[in-house]
């Protein structure tokens, strides 16, 4: 890795010498446009509208439109005279409590590393913040421009992340998270049940970037001219509407059900006992709960009762038939008798 920023931790009378490092790294596969017709490159060209003539990178401000309706333009000139810091100091400003940095102003995420000789005050701030529990609020200067970050501890490295201003996040503003939800206690249940049931120690190494991975092989199939068409995107399962997951209870019980038919231990742990007690719960109540009593109205049952009808009905016309041969006989014999007299 290349460093990208030197500068130093101040905290106190403490000055740490360190060297930044871009902590991430995007994997994206990078295309750009070509004439399907013939693989020819798209370019741009930067046009003024008013002139029509094509403008240089050189002759390029920065203009502004104020909802109003007035514009401005900033030059070169005007933006360097703005008080930009550009300073090579990282200044501690305050250590906080690591669970009271709300994880949405986390923004971009760099490694320290300590310069020279700064080995062991680097050490020591690192152990000073785990053992504290504590993040250190910094004020840093990246790309002339000031920001807040937070100074926190991965394995063995300081870490330092950028934060958003304040305004910078929006409030989210869902009117209906203020109306009065009513959640049964066995649905509660069953929901910490389903999350028992998929608990796990967080290991990122487990998963891939599956998107990247067809992507990658559908290059490589066009780049050997080979047939892309076996890499289509498989059939997704259809969701059900709203009318599907009315009965929460069931919806979470048959997925407490998956989870469990994933590990072989949940049968003998304790809380699959008290996941049956949740499951057992509902019943009880079934005669007061018109939406859990259909739910658990086996689905067997109708087909058993109108089985011996559709015998009956079947017999029914078959009884009939020699009636109507009867009645054809004997208008026979009538027609004949007339006939003879005549």
């Amino acid at each position: 890795m290349r460093s990208i920023w030197k500068g130093s931790v101040s905290f106190g009378l403490v000055s740490i010498p360190v060297k930044l490092y871009s902590a991430t790294g995007g994997h994206d596969i990078r295309f750009h446009q070509v004439h399907e017709k013939d693989g020819g490159r798209i370019r741009f060209k930067r046009t003024c509208e008013v002139c029509g003539e094509v403008v240089a990178y050189s002759d390029i401000a920065k203009g502004y439109d104020a909802e109003d309706g007035r514009s401005a333009i900033l030059t070169d000139e005007d933006l360097d005279a703005l008080p930009v810091a550009s300073g090579r100091e990282i200044d501690v400003v305050e250590f906080v409590p690591a669970d009271q940095v709300d994880p949405v102003l986390m923004d971009k995420t760099y490694y320290l590393e300590p310069d020279g000789k700064a080995a062991k005050p680097y050490a020591l701030l690192r152990e000073a913040l785990g053992s504290t529990e504590r993040m250190a609020l910094v004020k840093v200067a990246l790309r002339q421009r000031e920001t807040l970050a937070v100074l926190r501890v991965r394995d063995q490295v300081i870490v330092l992340q950028t934060l958003l201003w304040p305004d910078e996040v929006r409030d989210p503003d869902f009117k209906v998270l203020d109306d009065d939800i009513d959640l049964r206690p066995q649905e509660v249940t069953m929901a910490e049940s389903l999350v028992e049931s998929l608990a796990a120690d967080f290991d990122p190494t487990q998963f891939e970037d599956e998107y990247k991975i067809a992507m990658e092989q559908l290059v490589e199939a066009k780049l050997d001219g080979s047939d892309a068409t076996e890499l289509l995107r498989p059939d997704t399962a259809e969701t059900g509407d709203d009318a599907d997951v009315v009965d929460l209870v069931a919806a979470l019980r048959a997925s407490v059900e998956k989870a469990k038919g994933g590990k072989s231990s949940a049968a003998s742990t304790p809380e699959s006992d008290a996941e049956q007690a949740a499951e057992k719960a509902p019943a009880k109540k079934s005669t007061s709960r018109p939406a859990a009593s259909a739910a658990k109205q086996p689905a067997t049952r109708s087909p058993a009762k109108s089985a011996p009808k559709k015998p009956a009905a079947k017999k029914a016309p078959a009884k009939k038939a020699p009636a109507k041969k009867t009645a054809a006989k004997k208008t026979a014999a009538k027609r004949t008798a007339a006939r003879k007299s005549a």
